[in-house]
Protein backbone atom coordinates (compact mmCIF):
# COMPACT_ATOMS: atom_id res chain seq x y z
CA UNK A 1 0.00 0.00 0.00
CA UNK A 2 1.37 3.69 -1.14
CA UNK A 3 1.71 5.77 2.28
CA UNK A 4 1.87 8.45 0.38
CA UNK A 5 -1.84 8.37 -0.46
CA UNK A 6 -2.35 9.65 2.92
CA UNK A 7 0.93 11.66 4.22
CA UNK A 8 0.30 9.45 7.07
CA UNK A 9 2.32 6.17 8.63
CA UNK A 10 -0.67 4.22 9.05
CA UNK A 11 -4.23 5.28 7.98
CA UNK A 12 -7.35 2.59 9.90
CA UNK A 13 -11.25 3.03 8.56
CA UNK A 14 -12.90 2.18 12.04
CA UNK A 15 -16.50 1.23 11.48
CA UNK A 16 -18.75 4.26 13.92
CA UNK A 17 -21.67 1.91 13.13
CA UNK A 18 -21.13 -1.68 14.62
CA UNK A 19 -21.15 -3.01 18.05
CA UNK A 20 -23.96 -3.17 20.86
CA UNK A 21 -23.23 0.76 21.73
CA UNK A 22 -22.25 1.95 18.73
CA UNK A 23 -21.16 4.81 17.60
CA UNK A 24 -20.60 5.97 21.24
CA UNK A 25 -17.64 3.15 21.64
CA UNK A 26 -16.03 3.88 18.88
CA UNK A 27 -16.00 7.23 18.77
CA UNK A 28 -14.66 7.60 22.45
CA UNK A 29 -12.07 4.53 21.34
CA UNK A 30 -10.84 6.89 18.09
CA UNK A 31 -10.61 10.44 19.71
CA UNK A 32 -7.84 8.47 22.49
CA UNK A 33 -6.26 6.57 19.54
CA UNK A 34 -6.18 10.02 17.58
CA UNK A 35 -4.98 12.01 20.52
CA UNK A 36 -2.02 9.06 21.85
CA UNK A 37 -1.08 8.26 18.47
CA UNK A 38 -0.84 11.21 16.05
CA UNK A 39 0.65 9.48 13.13
CA UNK A 40 -1.97 7.29 12.78
CA UNK A 41 -5.08 8.44 11.17
CA UNK A 42 -8.37 7.21 12.33
CA UNK A 43 -11.33 7.58 9.56
CA UNK A 44 -15.12 6.96 11.34
CA UNK A 45 -17.02 5.60 9.18
CA UNK A 46 -21.16 5.81 9.41
CA UNK A 47 -23.44 8.06 10.16
CA UNK A 48 -21.91 11.34 10.43
CA UNK A 49 -25.00 12.80 12.34
CA UNK A 50 -24.60 10.18 14.63
CA UNK A 51 -21.10 10.34 15.24
CA UNK A 52 -21.08 14.17 15.63
CA UNK A 53 -23.59 14.12 18.10
CA UNK A 54 -21.84 11.50 19.84
CA UNK A 55 -18.85 13.71 20.14
CA UNK A 56 -21.01 16.33 21.45
CA UNK A 57 -22.57 14.07 24.63
CA UNK A 58 -18.92 12.89 25.35
CA UNK A 59 -17.91 16.23 25.24
CA UNK A 60 -15.17 15.28 22.60
CA UNK A 61 -13.37 16.50 19.42
CA UNK A 62 -12.41 15.10 15.88
CA UNK A 63 -11.41 16.20 12.48
CA UNK A 64 -14.73 16.56 10.91
CA UNK A 65 -12.45 15.77 7.30
CA UNK A 66 -11.84 12.01 9.05
CA UNK A 67 -15.66 10.96 9.28
CA UNK A 68 -16.97 9.35 6.23
CA UNK A 69 -20.66 9.22 6.00
CA UNK A 70 -22.07 5.52 5.28
CA UNK A 71 -25.97 5.97 6.02
CA UNK A 72 -26.87 2.67 6.38
CA UNK A 73 -26.15 0.03 8.67
CA UNK A 74 -25.98 -4.12 8.78
CA UNK A 75 -27.09 -5.16 12.08
CA UNK A 76 -26.41 -8.57 13.64
CA UNK A 77 -29.47 -10.24 12.37
CA UNK A 78 -28.80 -9.84 8.58
CA UNK A 79 -27.51 -12.23 6.22
CA UNK A 80 -24.11 -11.32 5.40
CA UNK A 81 -23.91 -12.24 1.96
CA UNK A 82 -27.67 -10.51 0.98
CA UNK A 83 -26.71 -7.75 3.37
CA UNK A 84 -23.53 -6.46 1.91
CA UNK A 85 -25.19 -6.89 -1.98
CA UNK A 86 -28.20 -4.55 -0.67
CA UNK A 87 -26.30 -2.10 1.43
CA UNK A 88 -23.24 -1.12 -0.38
CA UNK A 89 -23.64 2.21 1.62
CA UNK A 90 -23.03 0.61 4.77
CA UNK A 91 -20.48 1.58 7.10
CA UNK A 92 -18.78 -2.33 6.80
CA UNK A 93 -19.03 -2.08 2.72
CA UNK A 94 -17.43 1.54 2.80
CA UNK A 95 -14.92 0.71 5.19
CA UNK A 96 -13.61 -2.48 3.24
CA UNK A 97 -13.97 -0.18 0.21
CA UNK A 98 -11.45 1.92 1.66
CA UNK A 99 -8.71 -0.76 1.94
CA UNK A 100 -9.51 -2.04 -1.19
CA UNK A 101 -9.13 1.53 -2.87
CA UNK A 102 -6.00 1.99 -0.89
CA UNK A 103 -7.42 4.73 0.87
CA UNK A 104 -7.13 2.88 4.30
CA UNK A 105 -4.01 0.59 5.08
CA UNK A 106 -6.69 -1.67 7.92
CA UNK A 107 -10.21 -1.61 8.64
CA UNK A 108 -11.53 -2.33 12.39
CA UNK A 109 -15.16 -3.63 13.21
CA UNK A 110 -17.41 -4.32 15.84
CA UNK A 111 -20.45 -5.15 14.03
CA UNK A 112 -21.68 -7.95 12.30
CA UNK A 113 -18.39 -10.76 12.02
CA UNK A 114 -20.23 -12.56 8.64
CA UNK A 115 -20.58 -9.24 6.76
CA UNK A 116 -17.31 -8.44 8.07
CA UNK A 117 -15.84 -11.59 6.84
CA UNK A 118 -17.55 -11.75 3.45
CA UNK A 119 -16.73 -7.85 2.71
CA UNK A 120 -13.38 -8.55 3.72
CA UNK A 121 -12.98 -11.68 1.24
CA UNK A 122 -15.50 -10.12 -1.85
CA UNK A 123 -13.89 -6.48 -1.36
CA UNK A 124 -10.54 -6.44 -0.59
CA UNK A 125 -9.91 -9.81 -1.84
CA UNK A 126 -7.78 -12.79 -0.61
CA UNK A 127 -3.46 -13.15 -0.74
CA UNK A 128 -2.85 -15.49 -3.62
CA UNK A 129 -2.33 -18.90 -2.27
CA UNK A 130 -5.41 -18.70 0.17
CA UNK A 131 -7.96 -20.79 -0.19
CA UNK A 132 -10.28 -20.01 2.60
CA UNK A 133 -9.49 -16.90 5.33
CA UNK A 134 -8.90 -17.35 8.81
CA UNK A 135 -9.55 -15.51 12.40
CA UNK A 136 -7.69 -16.69 14.57
CA UNK A 137 -8.18 -16.25 18.89
CA UNK A 138 -5.49 -16.33 21.49
CA UNK A 139 -5.85 -18.18 24.86
CA UNK A 140 -3.73 -17.81 27.69
CA UNK A 141 -1.69 -21.15 28.75
CA UNK A 142 -0.13 -22.45 32.29
CA UNK A 143 3.25 -21.60 30.92
CA UNK A 144 2.64 -17.59 30.31
CA UNK A 145 2.46 -17.97 27.11
CA UNK A 146 -0.45 -17.61 24.52
CA UNK A 147 -1.58 -20.11 22.31
CA UNK A 148 -3.21 -19.28 18.72
CA UNK A 149 -6.21 -21.30 17.57
CA UNK A 150 -6.95 -21.24 13.85
CA UNK A 151 -10.13 -21.47 12.64
CA UNK A 152 -12.27 -19.65 14.88
CA UNK A 153 -15.22 -19.31 12.91
CA UNK A 154 -14.19 -17.90 9.20
CA UNK A 155 -16.06 -21.01 7.56
CA UNK A 156 -17.54 -23.88 9.39
CA UNK A 157 -15.37 -26.49 7.68
CA UNK A 158 -12.18 -26.87 5.90
CA UNK A 159 -10.49 -29.39 3.52
CA UNK A 160 -6.28 -30.27 4.42
CA UNK A 161 -4.62 -27.29 2.45
CA UNK A 162 -7.21 -24.68 4.25
CA UNK A 163 -5.48 -26.30 7.65
CA UNK A 164 -1.87 -25.86 6.15
CA UNK A 165 -2.33 -22.59 5.21
CA UNK A 166 -3.99 -21.36 8.60
CA UNK A 167 -1.18 -23.37 10.14
CA UNK A 168 1.57 -21.12 7.67
CA UNK A 169 -0.49 -17.49 8.73
CA UNK A 170 -0.88 -18.39 11.73
CA UNK A 171 3.02 -19.04 11.86
CA UNK A 172 4.33 -15.74 11.10
CA UNK A 173 1.54 -13.82 13.18
CA UNK A 174 2.94 -15.53 16.10
CA UNK A 175 6.82 -14.93 14.92
CA UNK A 176 6.02 -11.51 14.01
CA UNK A 177 2.91 -10.27 15.91
CA UNK A 178 4.28 -12.23 19.43
CA UNK A 179 7.78 -12.95 19.29
CA UNK A 180 7.98 -16.18 19.08
CA UNK A 181 10.95 -17.62 17.10
CA UNK A 182 10.13 -20.78 15.70
CA UNK A 183 6.01 -21.63 16.48
CA UNK A 184 5.21 -24.99 17.54
CA UNK A 185 1.95 -26.10 15.33
CA UNK A 186 -0.08 -28.89 16.78
CA UNK A 187 -3.07 -30.07 14.50
CA UNK A 188 -6.12 -30.71 17.12
CA UNK A 189 -7.30 -34.25 17.06
CA UNK A 190 -8.80 -36.74 19.24
CA UNK A 191 -5.64 -38.31 20.84
CA UNK A 192 -1.74 -37.34 20.36
CA UNK A 193 -1.38 -40.90 18.08
CA UNK A 194 -0.68 -40.49 14.18
CA UNK A 195 -3.34 -42.55 14.14
CA UNK A 196 -6.03 -40.94 16.10
CA UNK A 197 -8.14 -38.33 13.76
CA UNK A 198 -10.66 -38.19 10.86
CA UNK A 199 -10.16 -37.76 7.36
CA UNK A 200 -9.11 -34.35 7.25
CA UNK A 201 -6.78 -34.71 10.17
CA UNK A 202 -5.11 -37.61 8.50
CA UNK A 203 -5.01 -35.45 5.19
CA UNK A 204 -3.72 -32.24 6.82
CA UNK A 205 -0.95 -34.26 9.07
CA UNK A 206 0.72 -35.50 5.70
CA UNK A 207 0.85 -31.77 4.40
CA UNK A 208 2.45 -29.95 7.93
CA UNK A 209 4.85 -33.53 8.10
CA UNK A 210 6.17 -32.27 4.90
CA UNK A 211 6.64 -29.05 5.35
CA UNK A 212 9.58 -26.61 7.36
CA UNK A 213 7.14 -26.04 9.55
CA UNK A 214 8.02 -26.51 13.75
CA UNK A 215 5.26 -29.13 13.43
CA UNK A 216 5.00 -31.29 16.49
CA UNK A 217 2.15 -33.69 15.38
CA UNK A 218 -1.42 -34.16 17.42
CA UNK A 219 -2.77 -32.08 20.02
CA UNK A 220 -5.63 -32.82 22.32
CA UNK A 221 -8.55 -29.88 23.26
CA UNK A 222 -6.39 -29.86 26.78
CA UNK A 223 -3.41 -28.75 25.05
CA UNK A 224 -5.17 -25.62 24.48
CA UNK A 225 -4.42 -23.86 27.50
CA UNK A 226 -1.24 -25.73 28.66
CA UNK A 227 1.61 -24.30 26.54
CA UNK A 228 2.03 -27.78 24.49
CA UNK A 229 1.88 -25.66 21.14
CA UNK A 230 2.34 -21.84 20.36
CA UNK A 231 -0.85 -22.44 17.64
CA UNK A 232 -3.24 -25.39 17.28
CA UNK A 233 -5.28 -25.11 13.68
CA UNK A 234 -8.90 -26.93 12.84
CA UNK A 235 -11.67 -26.52 11.01
CA UNK A 236 -14.00 -23.41 12.03
CA UNK A 237 -16.70 -25.50 13.38
CA UNK A 238 -14.64 -26.94 16.01
CA UNK A 239 -12.59 -24.24 16.82
CA UNK A 240 -15.50 -21.83 16.89
CA UNK A 241 -17.28 -24.00 19.36
CA UNK A 242 -13.67 -24.07 21.86
CA UNK A 243 -14.23 -20.54 21.71
CA UNK A 244 -17.55 -19.99 22.69
CA UNK A 245 -16.80 -22.08 25.44
CA UNK A 246 -13.37 -20.28 26.52
CA UNK A 247 -15.41 -16.55 26.76
CA UNK A 248 -18.22 -18.40 28.68
CA UNK A 249 -15.55 -19.39 31.49
CA UNK A 250 -15.09 -15.93 33.11
CA UNK A 251 -19.22 -15.67 33.33
CA UNK A 252 -19.51 -19.28 34.30
CA UNK A 253 -17.20 -18.04 37.75
CA UNK A 254 -18.41 -15.12 38.37
CA UNK A 255 -22.17 -16.25 38.54
CA UNK A 256 -20.92 -19.33 40.93
CA UNK A 257 -18.83 -16.50 42.86
CA UNK A 258 -21.92 -14.22 43.37
CA UNK A 259 -24.13 -17.44 43.90
CA UNK A 260 -21.93 -18.20 47.34
CA UNK A 261 -21.45 -15.03 48.30
CA UNK A 262 -25.54 -14.37 48.77
CA UNK A 263 -25.27 -17.20 51.34
CA UNK A 264 -24.27 -15.37 53.97
CA UNK A 265 -21.98 -12.58 54.97
CA UNK A 266 -18.87 -14.75 56.03
CA UNK A 267 -19.17 -15.96 52.55
CA UNK A 268 -19.34 -12.25 51.08
CA UNK A 269 -16.01 -11.72 52.43
CA UNK A 270 -14.31 -15.29 51.48
CA UNK A 271 -16.17 -14.25 47.77
CA UNK A 272 -14.47 -10.84 47.64
CA UNK A 273 -10.95 -12.24 48.09
CA UNK A 274 -11.22 -14.98 45.55
CA UNK A 275 -13.26 -12.51 43.14
CA UNK A 276 -9.98 -9.73 43.28
CA UNK A 277 -7.48 -12.70 43.16
CA UNK A 278 -9.11 -14.18 40.08
CA UNK A 279 -9.72 -10.89 38.32
CA UNK A 280 -5.97 -10.87 38.66
CA UNK A 281 -5.07 -14.21 37.66
CA UNK A 282 -7.85 -14.76 34.78
CA UNK A 283 -6.96 -11.20 33.01
CA UNK A 284 -5.28 -12.25 30.13
CA UNK A 285 -8.87 -14.12 28.95
CA UNK A 286 -11.07 -10.83 28.49
CA UNK A 287 -11.28 -10.57 25.45
CA UNK A 288 -11.16 -6.23 26.49
CA UNK A 289 -7.76 -6.49 26.74
CA UNK A 290 -6.47 -8.08 23.15
CA UNK A 291 -8.88 -6.11 21.83
CA UNK A 292 -10.48 -8.10 18.67
CA UNK A 293 -9.03 -10.93 16.33
CA UNK A 294 -7.36 -10.61 12.83
CA UNK A 295 -8.90 -11.81 9.45
CA UNK A 296 -5.82 -13.77 8.29
CA UNK A 297 -5.34 -14.20 4.16
CA UNK A 298 -7.05 -10.96 2.61
CA UNK A 299 -4.69 -8.85 0.97
CA UNK A 300 -5.52 -6.02 3.62
CA UNK A 301 -5.48 -5.86 7.50
CA UNK A 302 -9.07 -6.54 9.27
CA UNK A 303 -9.52 -6.89 12.48
CA UNK A 304 -13.25 -8.27 13.83
CA UNK A 305 -13.61 -7.21 17.51
CA UNK A 306 -17.09 -8.39 20.10
CA UNK A 307 -20.27 -6.94 19.83
CA UNK A 308 -20.03 -5.73 23.34
CA UNK A 309 -16.66 -4.16 22.69
CA UNK A 310 -15.83 -1.55 25.05
CA UNK A 311 -14.19 1.85 24.08
CA UNK A 312 -10.81 -0.01 25.31
CA UNK A 313 -11.47 -3.17 23.66
CA UNK A 314 -11.85 -1.07 20.47
CA UNK A 315 -9.17 0.95 21.17
CA UNK A 316 -6.53 -2.08 20.64
CA UNK A 317 -8.51 -3.23 17.97
CA UNK A 318 -6.74 0.08 16.16
CA UNK A 319 -3.86 -0.42 18.23
CA UNK A 320 -3.30 -4.02 16.77
CA UNK A 321 -4.01 -2.99 13.40
CA UNK A 322 -1.45 -0.47 13.48
CA UNK A 323 1.00 -2.87 14.33
CA UNK A 324 0.55 -5.86 11.92
CA UNK A 325 0.85 -2.91 9.00
CA UNK A 326 4.57 -1.16 10.71
CA UNK A 327 5.82 -4.61 10.54
CA UNK A 328 3.94 -5.49 6.45
CA UNK A 329 2.54 -8.43 7.54
CA UNK A 330 0.49 -8.67 4.23
CA UNK A 331 3.73 -8.72 2.41
CA UNK A 332 5.01 -11.40 4.49
CA UNK A 333 2.28 -13.52 4.34
CA UNK A 334 3.05 -13.37 0.41
CA UNK A 335 6.10 -14.17 0.61
CA UNK A 336 5.86 -17.05 3.00
CA UNK A 337 3.20 -18.57 0.99
CA UNK A 338 4.66 -18.62 -2.20
CA UNK A 339 7.64 -21.01 -1.06
CA UNK A 340 4.91 -23.38 -1.02
CA UNK A 341 4.30 -22.94 -4.76
CA UNK A 342 0.24 -21.84 -3.47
Amino acid sequence: MNDEITGFQCTIALDAMGGDFAPRNEVIAAVEAFNEFPEVRILLVGREKEILNALTENNLSFPKENIINADEVITMSEVPTVAIRTKKNSSIVVGANLVRDKVAHAFVSAGNTGAVMAASTLIIGRIKGVGRPAIGAEFPTSTGAVCSLYDVGASVDSKPNHLFEYAILGSIYAREINGIANPKVGLLSVGEEDNKGNELVFAAQKLLKESNLNYIGNVEGRDVLNGKADIIVCDGYVGNIILKFGESVLTFLKGKIKSYANEGFLNKLKALVVKNVLKVALKDMDYQTHGGVPLLGINGITIIGHGSSSPLAIKNMILKAKKMHEINLIQKFEDELSKYGN
